[in-house]
């Protein structure tokens, strides 16, 4: 089974230029938004209806939004309004990635070509787009990370 690479990348506290040209001097050909929600007010260049369009015009990359790879809503809650613990988080993000049966319903060919997961948070260590790719690599090895 060949080696691929797998890229995450968060746009919080990012500007527009560094984003873009981090994603252009990695050369990445798709961003797989795993947003729950993609409307996101926090960054405006990210926005579902403005992202596919940068995306195309500045780095000549495809954009998807892939829901499967988001945590549920209840999840998210619990975690963001109620103040849970990192450690709760993450063990109910995983648990619902083995329950959704990621590793079989997601095809490796989606890592084909230089790949990033997008979400908002600033950097991968609290971030669902580690856990996503770490599990991934877990089920499917043969992957090597890169957080940009």
């Amino acid at each position: 089974m060949a080696i691929c690479k797998a890229y995450s990348i968060g746009f919080t506290k990012r500007r527009a230029e560094d984003f873009f040209q981090t994603l252009k001097a990695s050369g990445i050909t798709c961003v797989i938004d795993i947003r729950l929600n993609n409307r996101s007010q926090l960054a405006g260049f990210t926005k579902r209806q403005d992202l596919p369009y940068f995306l195309k015009q500045i780095c000549g990359a495809d954009y998807r939004h892939e829901p499967l790879l988001a945590p549920t809503q209840a999840i998210l809650d619990a975690y963001k309004k109620r103040k849970g613990s990192w450690q709760a988080y993450e063990e109910s993000f995983l648990n619902l990635m083995a329950e959704r049966r990621i590793e079989e319903t997601l095809s490796r060919d989606l890592f084909a070509t230089p790949t990033a997961l997008l979400c908002s948070e600033p950097t991968a260590e609290h971030c669902h787009r580690r856990l996503v790719l770490e599990y991934l690599q877990k089920t499917w090895g043969a992957m090597t990370i890169m957080h940009l």
